[in-house]
């Protein structure tokens, strides 16, 4: 099934396939979304995650195809949330934050995760919160200025109404970043498989 806005809803229509495209499904907000790709599409999201101030008439003449296919394809892709924002990418260690470190929070389970998340969101040095399986509920992503920094960051975390013990360790190094064009690249593979 594909998922569409239709009247400010999602709805469901059946998938058409395609030859030489991928599918993959994700649930984002209790909303299921199916995506189909093709290796157009992943030429494209390549293109602008390697030179993010193309414009789309530039983008047609490298991809060979019309601007308006390309705007198409960016519409589309934008709407469907695989492409979630064209913003730079900003290293907080070059504002100051040189510290990196992961918060495991485990949290008191009578309103959920939602009051949590809202509170450690309102905490600038907290850069992403993912509720988790396992013995902890939430693992957090947090930077600081320096090591007794991290702990000003900390003691925000554990005051939050909710929290009732975490455990935090320091990233020394990060040699991956977070990326996802291996899996934009892998699509066309996968298609034709």
């Amino acid at each position: 099934m594909d998922t569409v806005r239709f009247n400010g809803r999602f709805v469901q229509q059946p998938l058409k396939w395609v030859d030489n495209m991928y599918s993959y499904s994700r649930v984002t907000s209790g909303c299921l979304y199916t995506m189909t790709i093709d290796q157009l599409d992943a030429r494209l999201i390549a293109l602008l995650a390697a030179e993010p101030k193309l414009g789309v008439l530039e983008c047609s003449r490298r991809l060979g195809v019309a601007r308006g296919t390309v705007q198409a394809r960016l519409d589309r892709l934008a709407a469907r949330r695989v492409i979630t924002g064209f913003g730079p990418d900003v290293d907080p260690a070059a504002l100051g934050y040189d510290v990196t470190a992961f918060v495991t929070l485990q949290i008191r389970q009578l309103s959920g995760h939602e009051p949590v998340a809202d509170q450690l969101a309102a905490i600038p040095e907290v850069l992403e919160v993912h509720t988790i399986t396992g013995g902890d509920d939430m693992h957090c992503r947090v930077v600081a200025r320096s090591n007794a920094d991290l702990q000003r960051v900390i003691d925000l975390i554990v005051d939050v109404h909710g929290v009732v013990r975490t455990s935090t360790v320091i990233a020394l190094d990060t040699p991956v970043p977070y990326r996802v064009l291996p899996l934009v690249a892998d699509v066309p593979r996968q298609g034709s498989g």
